[in-house]
């Protein structure tokens, strides 16, 4: 069996575009997960229609995640942001993975943005090199790890208001981390918001300020 985690917060434009791709899997082993942090709107609703799992969190993806994890069935996870769609042969390629049986190793996708702009894929490409070169996939990437590897990093940490997928592929290790053969395409909304040039910097800066131990409160600061 797999697990798939999405932790949501007022997600209702993007989580119906997520699950739809998640349902396009060809095994009747799948439990679908959702965890809430009090949304407002109808994300809880929208999981349920489409017949999710859900449960209900204090916000944060960090505690979100974690909780995700402690309810899951299923001896692999698959960690999914709510505005992460799938691609539509994921199942090929997670159920190749798992076949292999190397429960030691995680894996992650390839980013792509929804945006056909020149800004969007100049971004997708300096992710994925900082993925691969550095072993830093972020969440929006998606992860799939074994129960037991999951258990034996210490999983996500419920106090992580940010950077919580950094902090755990950090624990992995980027020698225990390998790349799918397929690409999940993903919201562009912040980077829409404050630009294809401004929204990098200000990640890279939080990136940079996490690595040198600054605080979560900091991070949260800048990060919005």
């Amino acid at each position: 069996m797999l697990s798939i985690i999405i932790p949501t917060l007022n997600a209702e434009a993007d989580l119906a575009r997520t699950l739809d791709s998640v349902q396009a899997y060809s095994w009747e082993d799948v439990e679908v997960i959702v965890v809430d942090g009090g949304s407002t709107d109808l994300s809880a609703t929208i999981a349920r229609d489409f017949g999710a799992h859900v449960i209900t969190t204090e916000p944060g993806r960090g505690r979100q995640l974690a909780a995700g994890a402690l309810t899951a069935k299923g001896p692999w996870l698959l960690f999914l942001h709510a505005d992460t769609d799938l691609p539509a042969d994921w199942d090929l390629m997670v159920g190749a993975f798992m076949g292999e049986n190397r429960t030691e190793l995680a894996a992650y996708f390839r980013l792509a943005f929804r945006e056909p702009e020149a800004g969007a894929a100049r971004v997708a490409k300096l992710a994925n090199w900082r993925a691969g070169a550095f072993g830093l996939p972020y969440g929006d990437q998606g992860l799939l790890i074994h129960k037991d590897l999951y258990t034996d990093v210490g999983g996500y940490r419920a106090e992580q208001t940010l950077m919580e997928d950094v902090d755990l592929v950090r624990r992995i290790g980027p020698m225990r981390l390998k790349a799918l053969n397929g690409t999940v395409t993903t919201s562009a909304a912040r980077y829409r918001r404050d630009g294809w040039w401004a929204r990098p910097v200000r990640n890279l800066t939080c990136l940079s300020l996490y690595l040198l131990g600054a605080k979560q409160s900091w991070l949260e600061r800048l990060y919005r």
